[in-house]
């Protein structure tokens, strides 16, 4: 049984991820902290456990194996360290932290206590993004030259999410930080390493942080990608597309079903083909996280993915304020 601490109830991730884990035969919730005493008290209640008001004791308690930590992303370094000196293994939701720095902070201290570390990237999980992945690698569609993923949603323009996502201070930035994590992540795995980057950002709604953005990115492969995201689109359906010498895969519209059409396979096929042979998807990174603490199973998302993210968001966000195309190390 991994005994868990719910770290922070800031996100708005993190009762999911609570009844998530109260949901598993071999998982719990023992206790919670929040940077917010009031709010976290209020959360303990609904979960029945205790509430810790200092973290260091939290992280210490006996009936503590691991953490899941929703708090401020500004405040990761801070929380996860603790936790990595404490001995417990960290699932975390996405970013890592700010900055570059921040991660191997954090990834200094995980390495050093040797504990299990997950972030969330819960959409390397699907079948169509496990397809979309061995399309690129197998060169489906010959040699990718573009990428296009978008995430988006009305959580600004409909008015649902809540009042903190809006704060730069802690949150580092608006929607390209927070939904804009998942294309970001995805045209990292697809495509490989970053050489440069261009950004447009800007605020419809005037919350003080971009609602609507796109990134543009070349990777060392020379292949594009278009990353976009939003928190003022009502009914978008998500997208990946690849675009290739050879062909095309298109996933997306209100089915999320894919489409490929290639002349590596026109010969035994022609025109667009909708394939059905998907691979099997992933168990959810909470699962994966529980079952690699409690059994040493694979996790595929550690810290080495989240460095990698959050490398992409410090240069989006540098390219944004600078109003010019920012290169990788």
């Amino acid at each position: 049984m991994l005994r868990v601490a719910m770290l922070s109830g800031w996100h708005v991730h993190a009762k999911g991820y609570a009844n998530t884990v109260n949901s598993f035969p071999d998982a719990k919730v023992t206790v919670v902290w929040d940077e917010e005493p009031a709010r976290g008290k209020a959360w303990a209640e609904e979960l029945k456990v205790p509430f810790e008001p200092d973290l260091a004791r939290c992280v210490a308690r006996d009936d503590v194996d691991g953490v899941v930590v929703d708090a401020p992303t500004s405040m990761h370094p801070e929380v996860m360290i603790a936790a990595a000196k404490a001995g417990k293994h960290i699932f975390t939701e996405k970013v890592m932290a700010l900055t570059v720095k921040g991660c191997d902070r954090i990834a200094s201290a995980v390495r050093k206590a040797g504990v299990k570390f997950c972030i969330s990237m819960p959409q390397r999980c699907s079948p169509t993004s496990l397809f979309a992945k061995r399309v690129a690698e197998e060169k489906l569609i010959g040699d990718v030259t573009v990428l296009r993923v978008r995430v988006a949603h009305n959580g600004a323009s409909a008015g649902w999410l809540p009042p903190h996502f809006y704060v730069p201070e802690t949150c580092g930035g608006g929607a390209m930080m927070d939904l804009g994590a998942h294309p970001m992540y995805l045209a990292r795995w697809i495509l490989g390493k970053p050489r440069r980057i261009t950004s447009t950002f800007n605020d419809r709604t005037g919350h003080g942080v971009e609602d609507n953005s796109v990134c543009l990115i070349e990777f060392e492969g020379k292949a594009i990608a278009i990353v976009e995201t939003s928190f003022v689109s009502s009914h978008s359906p998500g997208a990946l597309e690849l675009y290739g010498t050879e062909g095309a895969l298109l996933i997306g519209g209100p089915d999320g079903r894919p489409l490929l059409r290639s002349n590596r396979v026109a010969s035994n096929v022609p025109g667009w083909v909708m394939p059905s042979d998907l691979p099997k998807p992933l168990p959810a990174p909470l699962r994966q996280w529980v079952s690699g603490c409690l059994e040493g199973s694979e996790i595929h998302f550690g810290l080495e993915e989240g460095t990698q993210l959050t490398e992409l968001m410090e240069a989006a966000y540098a390219s944004h304020r600078r109003g010019r195309q920012v290169e990788f190390a």
